[in-house]
């Protein structure tokens, strides 16, 4: 692992503030892989036996439901990690993780991190963090979905892709349209008329790339300052 990603890790919510010496034990000799857009990490309902750091990529947590279809429940990035809960309880996974763009991660043993959380009550505190963390994203992804209409939540998707303190921007969408739908509560069909209606707004589409000419205006349709 190199010094980027050695400072991506050290800045995780899970692994902030702890030293580097502390930070190498819990990692151990395993070092990061790469994974490929469409690999299956683990399965819902496989054992538990270890949790991921991105370090580069995405990859989506789902839920298979009885009629088939996948229940999104988030969308990890660099920095985050995943699956941590699972070592508890049943010590199985609840959902499955799969990539979906090519993701560098790396696999913390849960056996391994189970024991330094009983040596180190400020790793524990960590994890308490993590959970926390990852609740609020839960909370805030079905209040997006439940408080905003599907234009709404597109224009709010592209401003988390803005950088900050920006007049414009030009994103590039980090995974397939039809995921984004997905995530977004939208029908995949009605995803390019949302974008059509976003050009009032200074969006204009281009494959795999979304320019956003005004960003100020997005965020007043955001905030319910204005409407289509």
């Amino acid at each position: 692992m190199d010094k980027g990603e050695l400072e991506i890790l050290r800045h995780a919510t899970l692994f902030s503030g702890l030293s580097n010496d502390v930070l190498r034990d819990i990692v151990g000799n395993e070092p990061p892989r790469l994974y490929h857009k469409g690999k299956v990490v683990f399965q819902q309902g496989d054992d538990a036996d270890h949790f991921y750091i991105i370090l580069s990529g995405w990859v989506k947590l789902f839920r298979s439901l009885p009629s088939g279809e996948e229940a999104i429940l988030h969308i990890f990035t660099k920095g985050e990690s995943f699956a941590e809960a699972a070592m508890f309880g049943d010590h199985r996974y609840p959902a499955t993780a799969e990539i979906v763009a090519d993701a560098r991660m790396l696999a913390i043993n849960c056996n391994r991190f189970a024991s330094r959380l009983q040596e180190s009550p400020r790793i524990a505190l960590r994890m308490l963090a993590s959970t926390a963390v990852h609740l609020k994203q839960l909370v805030g992804e079905i209040e997006q979905i439940k408080g905003r209409n599907s234009t709404e939540r597109l224009a709010y998707f592209l401003l988390n892709m803005c950088p900050d303190d920006s007049v414009s921007a030009v994103v590039r969408l980090p995974y397939e349209k039809s995921l984004i739908a997905a995530r977004l509560g939208i029908q995949p069909e009605s995803l390019s008329r949302i974008l059509n209606k976003l050009r009032g707004y200074g969006v204009t589409s281009m494959k795999d790339q979304i320019v956003v000419s005004d960003i100020a205006a997005l965020e007043k349709l955001v905030a319910g300052e204005d409407t289509l």
